[in-house]
């Protein structure tokens, strides 16, 4: 099963930015979509945004189109979370998921469907 680490949470003031990263070991070979999702307290996990591992194809929530920008390096198995004009809003424990099973899908959207996770890393924005 694919192994994931995250990395670059921490506190930021409303109107800043932050870099997320998540590195992926084991079989990546085998990943179908990675993905961005975030969780608040009390509430449900939701997706953030979700990335092709082969091809171009991304999905964001709504809530942050225009904001936040997913990339990905395949030579470093890492996926990138790039969040800009953050609002507070955004703050919450951030998780990265792979989806490693093959499949004829064009993208992956839902928490559902990934079957790895990271340990989550938390991101705090100020009024």
């Amino acid at each position: 099963q694919v192994q994931l680490v995250e990395s670059g949470g921490g506190l930021v003031q409303a109107g800043g930015s932050l870099r997320l990263a998540c590195t992926a070991s084991g079989p990546t070979y085998s990943i179908h979509t990675m993905g961005w999702f975030r969780q608040a307290p009390g509430k449900e996990r939701d997706v953030v945004a979700t990335i092709r591992w082969t091809n171009t194809r991304t999905h964001y929530a709504d809530s942050v189109k225009g904001r936040f920008t997913i990339s990905r390096d395949n030579a470093k198995n890492t996926v990138y979370l790039q969040m800009n004009s953050l609002k507070p809003e955004d703050t919450a424990v951030y998780y990265c998921a792979a989806h490693s099973v093959y499949s004829t899908t064009l993208i992956y959207t839902q928490a559902a469907d990934f079957g790895s996770w990271g340990q989550g890393t938390q991101v705090t924005v100020s009024s």
